[in-house]
């Protein structure tokens, strides 16, 4: 075996491995023989296939898995023999005909491009002094949301008197019959059911034809299918709907007292509002952590400043722009993007990227450095999670789902990659000096802009 290195610019290394067809050979025969007291082959004694039939029937592949182990050995032999920590999946590029290598005529020959870790010494997170915005949520807040919650909770009652007509937020039973060009087409036909004017629970236009509607009337109401509607059979066509409205009823919101508590499971008003307290409380702690977590990320990209892995940073690029180019598709640029050009945008984009990727490899050491890990039951606690979520969003069985994670190594990664940064932040949280300062439902709320430069 011969291994050169050919290159070594910055954070980037190619080497030229060599292996001899002789010791390819000679790994051939010997892999022969560890199969060949197993083998059960017609004509011959168990155990007792001859070398020279197992290669000519069996020898391609086993060529192959010669090569396979040729590759890996060399590949980590190289990492460990330099102490190199590569960024990525080493890239492997042969410099022969494979073909003439399986047939055993050609020494195993290959360039092996490497991209580095870079060597830093990360900041001193117990010097970091960080301000987190804190909001308490106000007795006004929580009897907005009690009233919220009352409207929710609402009834409906049947509208009576003579001049009986349909408005929004009444709820109407009615029967339906949808057709396409003079067609019925499935899914488009129901009886008795309960439509809300203003929900949106139907498509555009359907609910404001039935405004002024009367009990016992009859509606046509015309309408057209998005273009992006989720039955493509349907998208973008005219539709008739024949309606027949049984009854008008009047919203009618419940009181808050605590009856209203009972009806929700609980013991009564004051059991509701502090829920509802909690509530607000939890979801005001967790914008002031996104905050606090905000402005560590910031002060960990002004503190560090190091040669970046090339290809990480065109990955990162390259995910950020292809969901650029969707939302320009779509019509749902951000309105300061709308207006730039494709070149200007990269350049802004390409910054963000850079931050990402320098901020991940930070993290990563200083996780690292104090030995943060994410254990084999918090993983498979978080893929249960994401299991159930996938088969609610895709009619999966959940254990299903959960199977499917379990079997995609590149999924469990992205799975681990945010347990794994929540833990370093709140190490670092742990180590830094953290001041509270008081701020208002406006400010906590308010969207943080990118850091100057960016």
């Amino acid at each position: 075996m011969q291994i050169v290195e050919k290159s070594g610019e910055g954070l980037s290394k190619v080497y030229g491995v060599t292996v001899p067809a002789g010791e390819l050979a000679a790994r051939l025969e010997k892999r022969i023989e560890e199969i060949r007291p197993q083998m059960n082959i017609k004509g011959f004694r168990p155990g007792k296939v001859p070398a020279a039939h197992v290669k000519r029937v069996y020898g391609k592949g086993l060529m192959g898995e010669v090569v396979d182990a040729a590759l890996n050995e060399t590949t980590q032999k190289i990492l460990d023999d330099n102490k190199l920590r590569p960024a990525a999946q080493p890239d492997l590029k042969p410099t022969v005909d494979m073909n003439d290598v399986m047939d055993g005529k050609a020494d195993l020959a290959y360039d092996l491009s490497v991209e580095l870790m870079p060597d830093f010494e990360p900041l001193d997170v117990s010097k970091l002094a960080l301000t987190k915005p804190v909001y308490e949520p106000t007795d006004a807040e929580v009897d907005e949301a009690l009233a919220e919650l009352a409207k929710q909770a609402r009834s409906y009652e049947p509208r009576t008197g003579k001049a009986v007509k349909a408005k929004a937020d009444d709820q109407l039973l009615i029967d339906f019959v949808g057709s396409i060009d003079g067609v019925e087409f499935p899914g488009g036909k129901a009886e008795g059911a309960e439509l809300v004017l203003g929900s949106g629970q139907f498509i555009p236009g359907f609910e404001d034809q039935l405004t002024g509607a009367k009990p016992g009337s009859d509606v046509t109401v015309n309408v057209k299918f998005p273009e992006n509607y989720q039955a493509a059979e349907l998208a973008g066509k005219d539709a008739v709907f024949e309606v027949k409205v049984h009854e008008v009823r009047a919203p009618k919101d419940s009181e808050v007292n605590d009856e209203l508590a009972t009806r929700l499971g609980l013991s009564d008003l004051a059991a509701l509002r502090e829920i509802l307290q909690k509530n607000l409380a939890d979801q005001y702690s967790r914008a002031s952590r996104f905050k606090l977590k905000r402005a560590l990320l910031d002060e960990l990209d002004k503190g560090h400043d190091f040669p970046l892995p090339p290809g990480m940073v065109k990955a990162e690029f390259d995910g950020i722009w292809q969901q650029v180019e969707a939302d320009k598709g779509a019509g749902n640029l951000p309105e300061e993007d709308a207006g730039k050009s494709d070149e200007d945008l990269k350049v802004e984009y390409s910054k963000i990227a850079e931050r990402r990727v320098r901020l991940g490899l930070v993290l990563a050491e200083i996780g690292r450095i104090n030995n943060v890990t994410i254990s084999d039951q918090e993983l498979s606690t978080a893929i249960q999670r994401e299991a159930m979520a996938m088969s609610q969003q895709y009619g999966l069985q959940p254990q299903q789902a959960f199977d499917l994670l379990r079997q995609n190594p590149q999924a469990q990664a992205q799975i681990r990659a945010p347990l794994y940064e929540d833990k370093v932040v709140e190490l670092i949280f742990d180590k830094a000096t953290i001041t509270d300062k008081s701020v208002t439902k406006a400010e906590l709320e308010a969207e943080d802009d990118m850091p100057e430069g960016y």
